[in-house]
C-alpha cells in the first residue's frame, strides 16, 4: 500500500454517479462508480496506493479494497506494467486501420464545425428540402439518374467510384470534425445487414464530456448536406436556365444527388448503427444500446439464456429504459430498410442484372460475356463481401 501504481495515460469523464474511464490508445473504455474516478485520478497525479486509499475513503465514507481495485485495472489493461510492450487498438470492424489517425491540427478543423458552422449547415440543409417541395423534379429517379451514359455496364462501372467517393467524403467529415476537438479517429469497412460501409471509429469520443461528442458524430452528415445543396443548387440554375452546361454535365450532377441523398436517408436509420443512432445513443446516456435491445429481444420472444439474463440484469439502467422501445424501432426497421433498398438499389440492380443476362446469353465467346460478366461482379461484389463478414462474424461467435 506504500507504493505507487503505474498507469496508462487513461482519460476519466465524470457523467453523472458514474465515471468513464479509459485508455485512448487501445479505444478501451469502461464506466464506474464515481470513487473509482477518485482513485484512478490519484494514481495518475503519483500517489501511493495508501494515499489513493485514504482520498477514496473520505469521498465513499467506507474504506476501498485498493488491492482488488488495482488488480481490476491490471485485467483491463490499465496498469502501465510493460512499457516497452506494444498496444494496438481494440478492433471495432471487421477491416480497420491498425493506428489512429489524427493530421490536420485542431486550430485548422476548429472554424469548420463552431457554431456559425452548424447554423450554415442548418440553413443548408432546410434549402434542400426547399428545393424538393418546389421542384419535386429534382427528386433523383434511380432508374433513370444512376446510369450516367447509354453504355448500362459502363454507367454500372462508373457509378462505383462517384459511391466510394460520397463515402470517402462523409467519413471525412466525421474525422475531421474529431480533429475539431482533439480526438482522434480511424477507418474501417464493416456491413450493415446486406449492405457493406465504410465507418470512422470515434471511440476516443469516449475521452470528452457528452456534449462534445456531437460534432463528431454528425460531421459526415454535415459534409452530405453541403455537398448535396451544392448538387441541387447547381441543378435549380439548369432547369431555371441561368445555365447551360453540356448534357452530361447535368446528368452527372444528377448522378451525384441519387448517390447523396440515398447515403444521407440511410444516415437517417436509428434502428442501425448510423450517425443517428450514435447520436440518440449519446443524448440517450446510453452504454451498449445494441447489445440491450438484443438481450431484450432474446427475453420478449423467449430465447434468454441464464447467461444471458445475468448480463441483462447487470447492464445499465439507461440502455434498459431505451431499450424497451429501441427493441420494436429495431424490429420496424427492417420494413423502412426494404422500402430504402427498392427505391434506390433494386431499380439500379435489376437494370443491370438485366443488361448483364442478355450479353451472358451470347457465351464466352464473346467479348460483351466478359464485359457484362464484370460489369454485374463488380455491382454484386460488395453484397458478396457482405455476405462474406456476416458468415465470418458468425464463425468467430
Amino acid at each position: 500500500m506504500s507504493g505507487t501504481v503505474q498507469l496508462r495515460p487513461l482519460s476519466v469523464v465524470e457523467e453523472g454517479d458514474e465515471v468513464l474511464v479509459g485508455d485512448p490508445a487501445t479505444g478501451t473504455f469502461v464506466s464506474m462508480p464515481a470513487v473509482g474516478g477518485v482513485v484512478i485520478s490519484a494514481l495518475l497525479r503519483g500517489a501511493t496506493e495508501e494515499e489513493a486509499a485514504a482520498a477514496a475513503e473520505a469521498f465513499a465514507g467506507e474504506p476501498v479494497d485498493m488491492s482488488s481495485f488495482v488488480a481490476t485495472l491490471a485485467e483491463l489493461g490499465f496498469v502501465d506494467d510493460r512499457p516497452d510492450e506494444e498496444r494496438r487498438a481494440v478492433r471495432t470492424a471487421p477491416i480497420q486501420m491498425r493506428n489512429w489517425m489524427a493530421g490536420v491540427s485542431r486550430r485548422v478543423a476548429r472554424p469548420f464545425f463552431g457554431p456559425v458552422a452548424w447554423v450554415c449547415y442548418a440553413v443548408l440543409a432546410l434549402f434542400c428540402l426547399a428545393v424538393f417541395v418546389v421542384s419535386p423534379s429534382l427528386f433523383p429517379d434511380p432508374a433513370r439518374d444512376a446510369f450516367l451514359l447509354d453504355d448500362i455496364g459502363l454507367s454500372a462501372l462508373l457509378l462505383m467510384p462517384f459511391v466510394l467517393v460520397s463515402t470517402f467524403l462523409h467519413e471525412c467529415g466525421h474525422w475531421l470534425a474529431a480533429r475539431a476537438i482533439g480526438v482522434e479517429s480511424r477507418f474501417g469497412v464493416d456491413r450493415r445487414m446486406m449492405l457493406l460501409v465504410l465507418e470512422t471509429d470515434l471511440s476516443q469520443l469516449w475521452t470528452v464530456p457528452r456534449r462534445r461528442r456531437y460534432g463528431p458524430l454528425l460531421g459526415g452528415m454535415a459534409v452530405d448536406v453541403v455537398l448535396l445543396s451544392l448538387l441541387l443548387g447547381a441543378r435549380l440554375l439548369i432547369r431555371q436556365g441561368a445555365w447551360s452546361p453540356d448534357p452530361v454535365v447535368d446528368a452527372t450532377l444528377s448522378t451525384w444527388v441519387f448517390v447523396k441523398l440515398a447515403a444521407l436517408l440511410w444516415q437517417c436509420m436509428v434502428f442501425l448503427r448510423t450517425d443517428l443512432y450514435a447520436v440518440l445513443v449519446n443524448a440517450l446516456g446510453c452504454r451498449d444500446l445494441w447489445r440491450v435491445k438484443t438481450l431484450l429481444l432474446r427475453r420478449a420472444f423467449g430465447g434468454l439464456t441464464p447467461a444471458q439474463a445475468a448480463e441483462l440484469d447487470s447492464a445499465a439502467p439507461a440502455d434498459v429504459r431505451a431499450g424497451r422501445w429501441f427493441r420494436w424501432v429495431w424490429l420496424a426497421g427492417f420494413a423502412v430498410v426494404l422500402a430504402w433498398f427498392v427505391f434506390f438499389v433494386a431499380p439500379v440492380a435489376v437494370t443491370v442484372l438485366a443488361w448483364a443476362a442478355e450479353g451472358l446469353l451470347l457465351g464466352p465467346l464473346s467479348p460483351r460475356f466478359w464485359y457484362a460478366l464484370l460489369c454485374a461482379a463488380l455491382l454484386l461484389g460488395p453484397y458478396l463481401l457482405a455476405a462474406a463478414l456476416a458468415v465470418r462474424e458468425y464463425l468467430r461467435r
